[in-house]
């Protein structure tokens, strides 16, 4: 068999070069990034003029005055200033290997090599086809089907579509209070925040199953359990799903149970509502690859949705929800890119020492955990928690007001540290660590920075 074109290319030697060159080249420009960096003055006037232009041009000012220059190692990133911050967020939990990874870098040069840019339902290269056969190798045995798609919120949107023709005439779901599922026009339906659906017209009727409580599980499942009879006996027949999150993100890190969620799912089975699992962010941050997986629901899930770390997002599903033709589409199902790093990314995950209990992503949380209660030890009033599972990290700072919240997040934003806000009532500050590169000294030096900054803040709190 005469090999094709663009194997000829990649192992062209010119290319194979070419690519160790460049690899080269940046790890010996990445050494000068070694710890957070003021901005360059002689920046600052053109940059602010950019942040303004730019939110403008979007219609909305940005959170953080955040343009990244494009160069990154590991956790820090170099800002178009010319600072350099730790990033503890990761675009929301999308950069899990950090900034200027290796093995992406070379992932992309490949995809860029690629004769298109995008992947798309009606033509797809071979890296779309082994990317969704690793991906439900790596699921178990029950999700035998996959579908590739460019964002958690369609994703979201095909797993519902999946489902709704599946269990029609079935026409609500159920959701947990204070889930977070997107911000498309059904998924603000879903999601547990009347801010997200403001002014926009009614898609899917929800109701609500309120959570698991760390701190009372037996009481916090009777409630669940008896919420959800409820819902069930006032409107039979009428749900087609239930949307789970094993550990609540946007909700402020709420970390799920096993029997807690067995208890719901032996109901839901007797009445024929299927299991969605979102994993849009536990996917690749708890102590398996699957969130599902780390709390044993393997032979239970239904449909689960994938994203951020991964890259490409996806929707697997089980044979029942196959969905008949015209259903689902895309013009786009994932950037090249994206789909070459993915399979970098599985292959990192899977090849590494990241899983388990006493795997690399819960010693970074457990190391943060420790440096936290130091804090606390010193300042019991500065830092409560934390909570989380994982690479899902976050803390309850002061009095856990917003206002307050926001005060310390945008004071660790000028001290080099990038960080975000999870939940309400209290509002919590939370970190998505790049699990794949962190290392212990970045802990500490983030760590650091954090005590510094709530000591200033207590003075003028005070």
């Amino acid at each position: 068999m005469n090999p094709l074109l663009i194997e000829q290319l990649l192992d062209d030697p010119r290319v194979r070069d070419a690519r160790r060159t460049l690899l080269d080249t940046l790890r010996d420009h990445q050494q000068t990034l070694t710890a957070p960096k003021r901005p360059d003055p002689d920046r600052r006037i053109a940059y602010d003029q950019l942040i303004t232009r730019f939110g403008h041009d979007r219609g909305g000012a940005l959170y953080y005055p955040y343009l990244g220059s494009g160069a990154g190692r590991g956790a820090l990133v170099e800002l178009a200033d010319g600072s350099v911050k730790y990033d503890m967020i990761g675009g929301i939990g999308v950069h899990g290997f950090g900034h200027g990874h290796p093995a992406l870098t070379e992932a992309a040069l490949d995809a860029a090599l690629c004769d298109v840019v995008m992947q798309g339902n009606l033509q797809q290269d071979v890296a779309s086809a082994e990317l969704a056969h690793e991906l439900i190798a790596a699921a178990g045995d029950r999700l035998n089907h996959v579908f590739l798609t460019t964002s958690g919120a369609m994703a979201n949107e095909n797993a519902l579509k999946l489902i709704f023709q599946a269990r029609h005439p079935a026409d609500r779901l159920l959701a947990f209070e204070h889930c977070f599922m997107g911000r498309t026009l059904a998924m603000a339906a879903v999601t547990d925040k009347p801010a997200y659906r403001d002014g926009l017209p009614p898609t899917i009727d929800v109701d609500y199953v309120p959570f698991f409580d760390q701190q009372d599980p037996i009481a916090s499942t009777s409630r669940a359990v008896a919420t959800l009879n409820e819902h069930l006996q006032r409107r039979p027949q009428r749900y087609a799903a239930m949307c789970f999150e094993v550990v609540q993100g946007e909700g402020g890190y709420h970390v799920g149970d096993r029997d807690f969620f067995l208890a719901l799912i032996d109901i839901l089975k007797q009445h024929n509502v299927a299991v969605m699992i979102d994993e849009v962010q536990t996917f690749g941050r708890l102590h398996a690859l699957f969130g599902f997986q780390h709390f044993g629901l393997d032979q239970h899930v239904d449909v689960v949705t994938i994203g951020k770390l991964s890259q490409v997002c996806a929707t697997l599903f089980t044979d029942e929800f196959r969905p008949r033709p015209g259903l689902i589409s895309q013009t786009f199902t994932g950037a090249t890119a994206s789909i070459h790093a993915g399979r970098a990314i599985l292959r990192l995950l899977e090849s590494g020492d990241y899983f388990g209990d006493a795997g690399r992503i819960a010693a970074v949380h457990h190391r943060f955990v420790d440096r936290f209660n130091q804090i606390a030890a010193d300042h019991p009033n500065w830092i409560r928690g934390p909570h989380g599972l994982g690479g899902m990290i976050a803390f309850q700072v002061f009095d856990g007001t917003p206002d307050i919240t926001k005060q310390v997040l945008h004071a660790l934003y000028d001290a080099g540290v990038i960080a975000f806000l999870a939940g309400a009532q209290p509002t919590r500050v939370r970190f998505l660590p790049s699990i794949g590169v962190i290392s212990d000294d970045d802990i500490d030096h983030v760590c650091r920075i954090l005590r510094d900054v709530l000591t200033q803040t207590a003075t003028t709190i005070s």
